[in-house]
């Protein structure tokens, strides 16, 4: 029974070579599609059982004798690599200096971001983890600040004739059928913020990409886990940071595009089906931070 996503239908395919494999029953182990199983001193594989092979590749990702080959769900030979040794790898302490390093930049210095830095960030945000393999997270990546601009002003002309929505009227008419922190959120924030967008417009100032010169849109296919378009979003940030960018996450575009925008959507090549994300803006930061800040969750409960 294979697990649909939006680009694939059917299961991948595994194969055994019985020369190589030492029966450690290591892929059963951690096999969570669950078509691999122990019979008469053999791995089988039986694409009938349970969710079948869903393409995670941990069957062949641990195999110490290379005897698993996996292949199809976006999965190719050439997708498996050795794991980089431990002395390459960050430590704790890096990545929480590299973590805590990170500010929400909006203020940039007037230059693009290489082509080279935006593949490199669209590499570390494809290796981020998804609910159901193959991702099915889409990006729209918005290159140079005259585009960037651009897209800012096609939400904002967006934003400006669905303003209604969110009048004192109309949110009094809604009250009784929404919740509290819904009316809240709607009354105290998303109104006056497009307000404030517009004013800040008139004065050729751009309040929501902040006039930045790249902007990415991550955004997921009706299959895949919510979470996924900002698991990799954060991903693609933290990749930024390394490699000397500042970033925003901005996550108003999101929920604008998907009540309407059928324009939007397809000036821009999104898939009008698609569940909505959040953006994120680059560029190389015009202002140094000298601190940082120390953020604390709401609640942290054992049980």
């Amino acid at each position: 029974m294979a697990i649909p996503t939006a680009r694939y239908r059917e299961n991948a395919t595994v194969r055994i070579d019985y020369e190589k494999c030492r029966v450690c029953k290591l892929c059963i182990e951690v096999c969570k599609g669950a078509p691999l199983y122990l019979e008469n001193g053999k791995i089988m594989v039986d694409q009938t059982l349970y969710f079948g092979c869903i393409g995670c590749g941990h069957c062949a990702a641990v195999c110490p004798t290379g005897a698993i080959s996996v292949e199809g769900r976006d999965i190719f030979p050439t997708s498996f690599m050795d794991i980089p040794k431990e002395e390459t790898r960050a430590d704790y302490e890096e990545l929480m200096a590299l973590m805590i390093t990170r500010r929400s930049i909006r203020e940039f210095e007037e230059r693009n971001v290489e082509q080279e830095k935006i593949d490199s960030i669209l590499a570390a945000a494809s290796t981020a983890p998804m609910g159901i393999p193959p991702s099915d997270v889409e990006v729209l990546v918005i290159r140079g600040k005259e585009k960037v601009r651009e897209f800012s002003d096609d939400l904002l002309e967006h934003m400006r004739s669905n303003k209604w929505i969110f009048s004192k009227p109309s949110l009094l008419l809604m009250r009784p059928f929404i919740k509290k922190e819904e009316y809240e959120v709607m009354d105290k924030f998303i109104s006056p913020a497009i307000e404030t967008f517009e004013e800040k417009r008139k004065e050729d100032t751009d309040w929501l990409l902040y006039g930045a010169p790249l902007a990415m849109y991550f955004h997921v296919s009706p299959y895949a886990d919510p979470a996924d378009p900002f698991i990799t979003a954060t991903y693609a940030m933290l990749a930024a940071e390394a490699l000397g960018l500042g970033s925003c996450m901005i996550g108003t575009i999101g929920p604008m595009l998907k009540n309407g925008g059928k324009g939007l959507k397809e000036k821009y090549g999104l898939n009008p089906r698609n569940q909505p994300g959040i953006a994120i803006i680059f560029g190389y930061p015009a202002v140094k931070y000298r601190h940082t800040i120390q953020r604390n969750l709401a609640k942290v409960h054992y049980y």
